[in-house]
């Protein structure tokens, strides 16, 4: 894909919610024609999800299940939040059948509509990591698709070095809640993983932060990392994230990113 050394670093560009709604889609669909991403992460039961599917297929790009354990329920009674779900998760309270039941829905639905496994699977606020759901996680992957394993997204901190302190701090913190134990489980049942992890901060400060943060991101990028992002092409109602998402989409499909790779020596492509 994009960026012009091929002896470069290459990094996975991953575009997230993909089936939370239709300017998400719309802006993930737009960007894998542009080659701007290299991967995109699907919630399969969010209400989009089967209405540009078929496209996303068509585009080449990495497609992986974002799996969700904290927003699209059939019930808002159903959704717990994402500080209920780490607590209990580390308390050891989470039923492993609810787990499971979970798990299954949105695999069957993504199988049902690309016809095939998942290259990849991350989570949704990173719940793939968690304890008792990533050893389930495994558990399925290993058992379902024994002949081909989809690699897991490890949310691994890299230092940025002169990166402000508040997203080096949320970075480490997504990491800490879980990227060692998912790393030890992946290594003992042969599952892939990127490097680290890229793309975390506060989702917000408008198209001029968004642009300086992906300057010094680009500059430490190492091979094998995932620089993931959120963009749209408006915003999402009751998204925390909000306009926040335009202007990534506004940096990621400007001709500022393309020269950006190419100062940095980078190509965006899939998992080497």
């Amino acid at each position: 894909m994009n960026g012009t050394p091929l002896s470069g670093r290459r990094i996975v560009v991953c575009a997230d919610d993909f089936g939370m709604d239709a300017s998400v889609d719309l802006a993930i669909l737009a960007l894998a024609a542009r080659e701007r991403i290299s991967a995109a992460s699907c919630m399969t039961l969010g209400p989009s999800f089967g209405t540009y599917a078929s496209q996303l297929g068509g585009t080449g790009i990495e497609i992986g299940l974002h799996l969700d354990f904290t927003a699209f329920f059939d019930t808002p009674a159903e959704r717990p939040s994402l500080p209920a779900l780490i607590a209990r998760s580390y308390a050891g309270l989470l039923d492993g059948a609810w787990i499971d039941a979970r798990l299954s829905r949105q695999f069957d639905a993504f199988e049902r509509a690309f016809g095939r496994r998942p290259d990849y699977v991350d989570g949704h606020q990173h719940v793939h990591q968690l304890p008792h759901i990533r050893a389930r996680l495994v558990a399925l992957l290993t058992r379902r698709y024994a002949d081909g394993l989809p690699w897991l997204r490890s949310t691994r901190a890299a230092p940025l070095p002169g990166m402000p302190r508040p997203p080096r701090l949320k970075a480490r913190v997504i990491a800490a809640l879980g990227a060692p134990g998912l790393a030890r489980l992946a290594r003992g049942h042969g599952l892939r993983t990127n490097e680290r992890l890229l793309g975390v901060y506060g989702f917000e400060g408008g198209e001029q932060h968004y642009a300086a943060l992906m300057r010094k991101w680009l500059r430490h990028a190492g091979d094998r990392d995932v620089l993931m992002c959120h963009p749209s092409v408006a915003p999402v109602a009751d998204d925390p994230p909000g306009g926040q998402r335009v202007a990534e989409y506004r940096v990621l499909a400007g001709p500022a990113f393309m020269r950006w790779l190419d100062e940095e020596s980078l190509r965006v492509g899939p998992l080497a």
